[in-house]
């Protein structure tokens, strides 16, 4: 009896089903017969702008303003950068900068989007519109009404007509970005990059010193497996002393001769001093800090992006994104036994770059 049920309630579930299936097809929603009926958009509630004709000039004449103080805005923060400069040392220069350029730039962006935003609530047209959902692949009528679209907008918003506006809110949006673009374009240096980094303090004859105290260093203090850290000599009367440091630091370490013997480029023989060798400390790849030397395998390594170069293959890159070896600094003793160079490099220092031939 309880099987000749279940299969009385399992044939009731299948009309069911059969019935609702043909009374709602796949991926029809089921709407409910008591929902509450779509009240509609309220009456329209026209603006003062629509209305009075001297009140859509006064608020055409406001956006016009703001537009045109955005455009001053933007040459004040250009002028204010160039009247006020920071001066190296003097902090309060550089508040006196950072205010007046930042209130500037203020001025520029705020307008801009006080105007737009003034200009679509009291200009526009002001119609309440539901647009229903269609396809995105447009049919030429489509496209055709896609079209109209734009001149009815253009239209409305009198983009085209009210030429004055138009014309100062370009003006605002191009003026806009020129005091980051001259601020920008004062940050690279007044000389050729590739000029400046084409050669360094370093000089036939400069003393080899430890970066810090700045003594000399003699080929003695040099002890196999060890690593000094270097400057030139006469770093300290440089006129701009970071920038030299960063260009001239170089790493000195000392190996076996048969270390390397065997790897030596022809017309590099003398670059060493029984086995002391000196690699520019700038790595190659972005300019950080080859800090790291390890003894038993003679490889440097950068510990920004991991690249390594080989000191038995002079400065060879092994691994890591570099693309070509530490520039190798030539030094031998002078008649006191002090390590010095004996020329500058012979390629570029640093990074490469696209400027570089």
């Amino acid at each position: 009896m309880a099987k000749h049920d279940g299969e009385t309630s399992a044939a009731a579930g299948s009309a069911i089903e059969k019935k609702l299936a043909r009374e709602v097809s796949a991926g029809t929603a089921v709407i409910s017969s008591n929902a509450l009926e779509n009240p509609g958009l309220p009456p329209h509630q026209p603006r003062v702008t629509d209305l009075d004709p001297k009140k859509e000039k006064a608020a055409q004449r406001r956006v016009i303003w703001l537009f045109t103080l955005s455009i001053i805005g933007s040459v004040f923060a250009i002028y204010a950068y160039i009247a006020f400069p920071i001066e190296p040392g003097n902090l309060t220069s550089t508040r006196v900068n950072n205010l007046l350029v930042g209130l500037g730039i203020a001025t520029a962006l705020l307008p801009i989007g006080i105007g737009a935003i003034y200009w679509a609530k009291n200009l526009m047209k002001n119609d309440e519109l539901v647009e229903e959902r269609h396809g995105t692949r447009g049919t030429e009528e489509t496209r055709a009404a896609a079209a109209e679209v734009f001149r009815v907008g253009n239209e409305e918003s009198g983009f085209g007509r009210r030429t004055l506006l138009r014309n100062t809110l370009i003006g605002a949006v191009v003026a806009a970005p020129l005091p980051g673009i001259v601020m920008l374009r004062d940050l690279a240096p007044s000389a050729d990059p590739v000029e400046a980094f084409s050669r360094t303090m370093w000089k036939a004859g400069t003393r080899l010193a430890r970066d810090g105290s700045g003594t000399a260093i003699k080929a003695s203090d040099v002890t196999l497996g060890s690593v000094f850290h270097v400057v030139p000599y006469d770093l300290p009367e440089a006129e701009h002393k970071l920038e030299e440091k960063a260009k001239a630091a170089v790493l000195l370490m000392r190996l076996k001769p048969e270390d390397f013997v065997h790897n030596i480029t022809p017309g590099r023989e003398d670059w060493h001093y029984h086995g002391i060798v000196a690699y520019s400390k700038i790595c190659t790849h972005v300019g950080c800090p080859v800090a790291l030397y390890e003894q038993h395998t003679h490889h440097l390594l950068c510990p920004c992006h991991q690249s390594q170069f080989d000191i038995t293959r002079e400065a060879a890159v092994i691994f890591g994104p570099a693309k070509r070896p530490l520039p190798q600094l030539p030094i031998t003793v002078d008649a006191e036994g002090y390590l010095i160079a004996q020329s500058d490099f012979h390629e570029p220092v640093g990074p490469s770059f696209w400027e570089r031939s």
